[in-house]
């Protein structure tokens, strides 16, 4: 069974920075993203990769601002966060999917318990 771990949420000003962890229990994904749901919203993608190769997409509201990144030798998904606004307060989760169908944003089959991020003006 696939487990996803998020670490490195928190509270931060606007302008701030924060980054992200997703640790993966196994090395077979080949497809991974991170997604984030503000209250009263749905959930929105923000950032996928291809695990090998690293290609990436963002969403428009976070270019120029994210950046996602893989470590193959440690199955770790990060997602560095520049420039935070009060608009990207909101739980972020960490998914993944063995196939390259999910990429960017369609369905991904295992998820992280989501992280709170928090940014005041």
């Amino acid at each position: 069974q696939v487990q996803l771990v998020e670490s490195g949420g928190g509270s931060v000003q606007a302008g701030g920075s924060l980054t992200l962890s997703c640790v993966a229990s196994v090395s077979s994904l080949r497809s991974m993203a991170w997604f984030r749901q503000a209250p009263g919203k749905e959930r929105e993608g923000v950032a996928a990769i291809y695990t090998a190769g690293g290609s990436t997409y963002y969403s428009d509201s976070v270019k120029g601002r994210f950046t996602i990144t893989y470590d193959n030798a440690k199955n770790t998904l990060y997602l560095q966060m520049n420039s935070l606004k009060p608009e990207d307060t909101a739980i972020h989760y960490c998914a993944a999917d063995v196939r390259l169908g999910a990429w960017p944003f369609k369905s991904y089959a295992y998820w992280g318990q989501g992280t709170q991020v928090t940014v005041s003006s």
